[in-house]
């Protein structure tokens, strides 16, 4: 149940035909899980926070450096330095006391990826690297837990919400993370952040629009992004959806599966 001032905080979400009272209680009971604390984890965390996520927890072994704060403002000046979970935290917490907020300043690995996303309803992937996509999306699946995942390029960025474990109206499973990038491309063929850049207001967009597409997931709204990958050109300011499929080949749940336990991330 909600509180008299939860009902005060979330108001303008009540009203909300969509949402209502049953919608925000269903955020309050949910607990999401964030990979990274950087440039799309940041503002994903602090309006999942606002939203009133009843649990959330956030990967990162990090610590606060100046040139994050052009893009992840969950951070301020004074954390420089510190590490990237506890400022998310104090932030937190200022913003919404009746979170509970769960630091994990540690780097996801095959090690232990089940075991953390195996305790929360959702995981956002926030994460800046292939390795790492690959891991909680063949995590996500083992697990039974659907995926909120977002990329970010210098202008441009992406989003697809995964529930391979599922199946569709015709009986069939979803795609999968694999069946959009089967490999990841050849290293030192994509910059890293620090080398080409990337516009801070862009992250921003997409960190919203991957807190935005976890509030409908958990209360239920409107047409999810399973299937669909939502592209965004910021030079142009355009924004576009490619429908993707499930291939039979990829080893997740293709028709001969090949990876049944993250032994392959090692």
């Amino acid at each position: 149940m909600l509180s008299a001032d939860e009902l005060e905080r979330y108001a303008r979400h009540i009203v909300l035909r969509e949402v209502g009272g049953p919608g925000q209680n269903a955020l309050k009971a949910a607990s999401v899980l964030v990979i990274g604390a950087g440039g799309l984890g940041a503002p994903a965390l602090m309006y999942l926070a606002a939203a009133g996520v009843g649990r959330l927890g956030v990967v990162d072994d990090d610590i606060v450096s100046l040139s994050n704060l052009q893009r992840q403002i969950i951070h301020t000046t004074s954390d420089v330095g510190k590490r990237k979970v506890d400022s998310a935290a104090a932030q937190i917490h200022a913003l919404n006391p009746h979170v509970r907020f769960e630091a994990h300043a540690m780097r996801l690995d095959a090690g232990n990826a089940m075991p953390l996303i195996a305790d929360y309803d959702l995981v956002l992937d926030g994460s800046d690297n292939f390795e790492t996509r690959y891991l909680v999306s063949d995590a996500c699946f083992l697990a039974g837990k659907p995926l909120i995942t977002a990329a970010l390029g210098q202008f441009d960025a992406s989003l697809t919400t995964i529930r391979a474990h599922e199946k569709n109206a015709q009986g069939e499973f979803n795609p999968t993370y694999r069946c959009l990038f089967p490999e990841a491309p050849p290293p030192g063929t994509v910059p890293a952040c620090a080398e080409a850049g990337v516009m801070g207001a862009l992250a921003g967009i997409l960190g919203s629009m991957m807190a935005l597409e976890a509030i409908r997931e958990i209360v239920g709204f409107g047409e999810g992004l399973v299937g669909r990958l939502l592209m965004v050109d910021a030079r142009a300011m355009r924004f576009e959806t490619l429908r993707y499929a499930r291939d039979p080949q990829n080893p997740l749940n293709g028709d001969e599966p090949a990876i049944t336990d993250l032994s392959g991330h090692q």
